[in-house]
């Protein structure tokens, strides 16, 4: 296995190189700089205010693909140059998104002041009617990470995690906890303050990201972390929370082991399994402490379906939106750089079908434990 791993090295070595600047950028960002960014926003307001005019504030476009450029060894980048969208204060269209972003700032101010810390559905549940719903907060905590140029976890904003991990992993969290994750029954969930975690100890012999919950815990039940060898087993439960993924690459940097990723054989698992490897357009501003550019496509692979000749009662037909979302992705550039996945996302679209994890269980009710994935790990089946 450790000949196969030659290129994660090199792959490591390129990006920690291009980290060290950032790191040495966000060791300067401390609590008295941020204060002063967000009064620096302030003051632009309050100087438009004095002088007649209606202030505005200016917040990258995060949901935009031409703002966002794929670098190898990181993954989705925010461009330099990336556009903005201005919120004026005396537009109808954008007046209630300029005063939520000024009241969470507000927020933030009082807690990097206090040096203390909120999650978001903290901030929600102080004024629920004014925000509507917790995705407002969450986004907008976001815009003003990326508008500030301060990563999320100098906000002093927690988010809660919908992550679970387990296995060979033990650890300290911030305020000296303990966590052990090797119980064979129960999962533990991913820490909310994954940057103070600390002391990590771990003989895992690689990292297993498992995109469902069901998969993750019939991993669970059949003791998967012991059976086969050492290894920690973790699920952001479908699309990865910020959380899951700052644990991914807070043990890949710590443990240097290799990370697979178990995902259904359809568009949307390819897509979450991109998310943890590449990274995400909204989140392109965080991509170096986010992405796992190593992460190893270990199933379920399209051309299993055929391989294992999974029956074909157990296939589900694909949809228009499937089709649409299968376009998309041999669009990006993640994936047009990489043959061997780009040729199993072809082998999926004229299969014109889809499998989930669960259908190995229609060969063998633990075809997928006991066959499957340790014959993948030991015989190097992977992508």
């Amino acid at each position: 296995m450790a000949d196969q791993f030659a290129e994660v090295d090199k792959l490591r070595e390129t990006l920690l190189g291009l980290e060290e600047s950032a790191d040495r950028h966000l060791e300067d960002i401390n609590r008295q700089d941020i204060l002063t960014r967000i009064e620096t926003v302030i003051q632009t307001v309050v100087t438009s205010v004095s002088k007649g005019e209606a202030p505005v504030l200016s917040v990258m476009n995060r949901s935009s693909w031409t703002n966002v450029m794929f670098h190898e060894s990181v993954g989705l980048v925010l461009k330099p140059d990336a556009s903005v969208v201005t919120l004026r204060s005396d537009w109808p269209s954008s007046a209630t998104k300029f005063a939520l972003i000024l009241k969470v700032l507000s927020v933030i101010y009082k807690l990097v002041q206090s040096d203390s810390y909120a999650t978001k559905r903290d901030i929600y549940y102080n004024d629920p009617q004014l925000f509507g719903s917790q995705k407002t907060v969450d986004s907008i905590v976001d815009d003003i990470s990326c508008m500030l140029k301060v990563p999320r976890r100098s906000l002093h904003v927690l988010a809660t995690s919908k992550g679970l991990i387990s296995g060979d992993l033990c650890y300290l969290e911030g305020d000296g906890t303990m966590v052990d994750c090797r119980s064979s029954t129960t999962a533990v969930p991913v820490s909310s303050n994954v940057n103070g975690i600390n002391h990590i100890v771990s003989s895992a012999k690689f990292i297993l990201i498992v995109e469902k919950d069901a998969t993750f815990q019939r991993l669970l039940d059949d003791d998967f972390c012991t059976r086969l060898s050492p290894c920690i087993i973790i699920t952001g439960k479908g699309v990865p929370d910020v959380n899951s993924r700052l644990m991914v690459r807070k043990l890949w940097d710590t443990l240097h082991v290799p990370v697979f990723a178990l995902v259904d054989a359809d568009p949307h698992g390819i897509e979450i399994m991109c998310i943890y490897k590449y990274g995400s357009v909204s989140m392109a501003f965080e991509a170096c402490s986010l992405t796992v550019p190593s992460v190893l496509w270990l199933g379920l692979l399209p051309s299993d379906i055929q391989r294992y000749r999974i029956p074909e009662e157990a296939l589900i037909p694909f949809s228009q939106a499937d089709e649409r979302k299968i376009n998309s992705l041999r669009r990006r550039p993640y994936i047009t750089c990489q043959p061997t996945w780009e040729n199993e996302i072809k082998a999926m679209q004229r299969l014109k079908q889809k499998a989930e994890i669960q259908s190995l269980a229609s060969i063998a009710p633990r075809f997928l434990t006991r066959v499957y994935l340790p014959n993948k790990l030991r015989y190097g089946c992977w992508i």
